[in-house]
C-alpha cells in the first residue's frame, strides 16, 4: 500500500503530506453533507440563532484539528508534531482565510454587492465600538451602512474547511498535470500549469456561489453578474494561492517549518490584497451598489465611512 501510494502520479512524494493530503479529502464529505446535504435542503437555518450559526462553523472545522491529532497517521508518528503536513498546512489555511474573511469580505460588499443577513456574532464589528465624537443622527446613519460590512466569525470557520478542501485537490491534479507533461518543453508546460490553476480557481469560485444559491441569507445585488464576473473576482484568491500553497514540503529534502509557513501565507494574503484594491480602484463595482454599502473614498474599503467622520 505504501509502495503504491509513493508511485502515485497524484498523491505528495512526503509521507506525512500524502497522509495529510488524503485526510483532508476524506474528511471533505462530513461537512459538505452537513452544511448542503441537511442544514440547506431541510431549512434547518430558518429556527438557527446567532449560537446555532456558530456550533455549525466548530462541527464543520473542529474536527479536522482534533481527529488527526487523536488519530496520529503512520507517516507521523515519528515526528514532531510541529513537523506533520497537516499542522503546517492547517496554519496556512487559517492565516489566509483569516485575513480573507477580516478583509476581503469587504470586497464582496464594495465591489460583488454582497450582503450577510443571518443572525451571527460577527468580526471587525464596528459599530459596537465608542465613537462618541459622533453625533446621534450620525452614528445612527453610520451604525446601519456598517451593518452590511460586518463579518460572521461562522464563515471564517467554513471558510478553513474549504479552502483545505480546494487547495488539496489543486495540489492532487496539479500533480498529476506536471507528470503528464513532463517530456514538453518548458515554456510550454508553465503555460499549461497557469492554464490549469486559472481554470480550476474559477470554477472553484464559480461552483462555491452555485452550492450556497439556495441559502437566501447570503445575498448578491445581481446574482447573474456575480456567477459570471463576481466569480472571476473570487477567483483571485486562488489564482494566487494554489501555486503558493502547493509548494509547502513539495520537493524531497525542503522540510518548511512553521514560521516559512506563516510567512509565505501573508505573503500571499497581501498579494492578493494588492490585486482586489486594484480591481476596485481601475474596474470598480460589478453591479450598482446601493447607497448603504458603496465605498465613498478612495481609501481601502474597510474604513468605509469612518474617513470623514475623524
Amino acid at each position: 500500500m505504501s509502495a503504491l501510494a509513493s508511485s502515485s502520479l497524484w498523491l505528495a512524494p512526503n509521507p506525512s503530506k500524502r497522509w495529510g493530503e488524503l485526510f483532508f479529502l476524506l474528511y471533505t464529505p462530513f461537512w459538505l453533507t452537513l452544511c448542503l446535504g441537511i442544514v440547506i435542503p431541510f431549512n434547518l437555518y430558518e429556527n438557527f440563532t446567532e449560537l446555532e450559526y456558530l456550533l455549525i462553523g466548530l462541527v464543520s472545522a473542529v474536527p479536522a484539528f482534533v481527529i488527526p491529532m487523536l488519530l496520529v497517521g503512520k507517516a507521523d508518528r515519528s515526528i514532531s508534531w510541529k513537523d506533520r503536513y497537516w499542522v503546517k498546512a492547517s496554519l496556512w489555511i487559517i492565516i489566509f482565510s483569516y485575513v480573507g474573511n477580516y478583509f476581503w469580505t469587504h470586497y464582496f460588499f464594495t465591489v460583488l454587492g454582497a450582503s450577510y443577513t443571518f443572525p451571527s456574532w460577527k468580526m471587525n464589528n464596528v459599530s459596537q465600538k465608542p465613537m462618541n465624537y459622533l453625533t446621534e443622527t450620525t452614528y445612527s446613519l453610520l451604525n446601519f451602512s456598517i451593518w452590511w460590512w460586518q463579518v460572521p466569525h461562522t464563515t471564517f470557520l467554513l471558510t478553513h474547511v474549504c479552502f483545505l478542501f480546494y487547495h488539496v485537490s489543486l495540489n492532487m491534479t496539479l500533480r498529476r498535470l506536471r507528470h503528464f507533461i513532463a517530456d514538453l518543453p518548458e515554456k510550454i508546460q508553465w503555460a499549461a500549469e497557469a492554464a490549469w490553476i486559472l481554470a480550476l480557481a474559477y470554477f472553484i469560485a464559480y461552483l462555491e456561489t452555485l452550492a450556497i444559491s439556495n441559502f437566501p441569507y447570503y445575498q448578491f445585488v445581481d446574482r447573474d453578474s456575480m456567477y459570471k464576473v463576481g466569480s472571476l473576482f473570487y477567483a483571485i484568491y486562488f489564482i494566487v494561492s494554489f501555486p503558493m500553497f502547493l509548494r509547502i514540503d513539495e520537493k524531497p529534502g525542503d522540510k518548511w517549518d512553521l514560521p516559512r509557513v506563516a510567512v509565505d501565507a501573508l505573503g500571499a494574503a497581501m498579494l492578493v490584497t494588492i490585486i482586489l484594491d486594484l480591481w476596485r480602484i481601475f474596474l470598480g463595482p460589478v453591479v450598482l451598489i446601493p447607497d448603504a454599502k458603496q465605498c465613498p473614498q478612495a481609501g481601502l474599503p474597510w474604513f468605509t465611512g469612518l474617513a470623514n467622520l475623524t
